[in-house]
């Protein structure tokens, strides 16, 4: 992916309306309460490109408008989880606790939106902070300080591409991470003080998740976007190999108590998807014929009581709108009856971050 190409959809995340209206859908499954169990808030701003060379990306805004925009599309969206990515980030003070920043941030947008009628609450924070650092459980301490009783777990990125070209604003973890001592010993601690573990990794680093969940059998830990399938060909033959590799380790995974899944993440073009350079958007039938195998394997291994939906808007929102996404999931959530419907589009995140 080229500077142009990653700049040019990084502004687009939450801001293709014009292009979503290109395809209407009646909502399906009216009045079935649905809770989103990834979604992210962020300010227009400057990163750096992953390739570096001094190149910068210019993001979009998704903030409490554009997000209030999807939500009321038509679903019954009751409650939100909202996961780090960087905003409200603090500039100052010690680096180790710059990141809550962010659980100040989340609780802001929190109270903006009660007092706002019909809208969906954020019930839960998920945060960030580095395992590694030995003062951990100060950090802890001061997200659940700062969280009004909303924060319930950590988010440390251990994704990586180790060709930068191959990123798009994720995938630049350090090399190793999840195998670092400190890293293990850190992941074990958040069960020891009830908190959970999202783990945001691509498919080929699903082995190492294993591992890390046997050790820290403490914690819940929850497998973000569908384990981070990856692939950059378009050919049959290399979309099997990388299902096949995937599918493996999710068997793995599901075998551990400790393991539960969220099922997103699949409209984002880092995994290969191509809804972004279509004329017309997908239609939800269009997403589940051409990504439904992968949540239907994910149901099958951990059960739907193991599974929760999760938009991760802004960023799959490139490739298909929120309405849609949600008549995807709906789609694939009806093959399991009434309570494991129930329990894909609510119960599972309802339970699991005790909202």
């Amino acid at each position: 992916m080229t500077p142009q190409e990653r700049d040019f959809w990084v502004r687009r995340m939450g801001a293709r309306r014009a292009w979503w209206e290109r395809h209407q859908e009646d909502i399906v499954a009216t009045g079935c309460e649905v809770i989103d169990a990834h979604f992210h808030l962020w300010e227009a701003q400057e990163l750096p490109d992953p390739l570096g060379k001094g190149n910068r990306l210019r993001t979009s805004r998704y903030m409490l408008e554009e997000f209030l925009q999807d939500a009321h599309s038509g679903h019954d969206v009751s409650a939100c989880i909202y996961v780090e990515c960087g905003s409200g980030r603090l500039t100052k003070g010690p680096e180790h606790l710059r990141s809550t920043g962010e659980t100040q941030f989340a609780v802001s947008m929190t109270r903006q939106l009660t007092r706002i009628t019909a809208s969906p609450q954020i019930r839960a924070i998920v945060a960030h902070a580095d395992l590694r650092h030995p003062d951990l459980e100060d950090v802890l301490d001061l997200h659940r300080a700062k969280g009004a009783g909303l924060f319930r777990g950590i988010r440390q990125s251990i994704a990586r591409l180790d060709d930068p070209a191959e990123r798009l604003i994720a995938g630049a973890a350090a090399p190793g991470l999840s195998s670092d001592p400190d890293f293990r010993r850190g992941v074990a601690l958040l069960g020891e003080h009830g908190l959970t573990f999202d783990a945001f990794q691509f498919h080929f680093q699903l082995p190492d998740l294993v591992n890390l969940a046997r050790e820290a059998s403490g914690t819940t830990i929850i497998i973000n976007h569908l384990g981070g399938p990856v692939g950059f060909a378009r050919n049959r033959t290399v979309d099997d190999a990388t299902f096949a590799s995937w599918a493996h380790s999710i068997e793995r995974l599901a075998e551990l108590p400790n393991v539960t899944i969220k099922l997103g993440g699949m409209a984002s073009i880092v995994t290969g998807y191509d809804g972004h350079l279509r004329e017309t958007p997908p239609s939800s039938s269009d997403f589940v014929a051409e990504r439904g195998a992968w949540f239907h394997h994910a149901i099958k291994c951990f059960g739907p009581e193991r599974c929760m939906f999760g938009t991760n808007f802004p960023v799959d929102s490139t490739s298909i709108s929120y309405r849609v996404l949600w008549n995807a999931f709906k789609m694939i959530a009806a093959e399991y009856g009434t309570a494991g419907r129930k329990a894909l589009l609510s119960e599972t995140a309802r339970s699991i971050y005790r909202l």
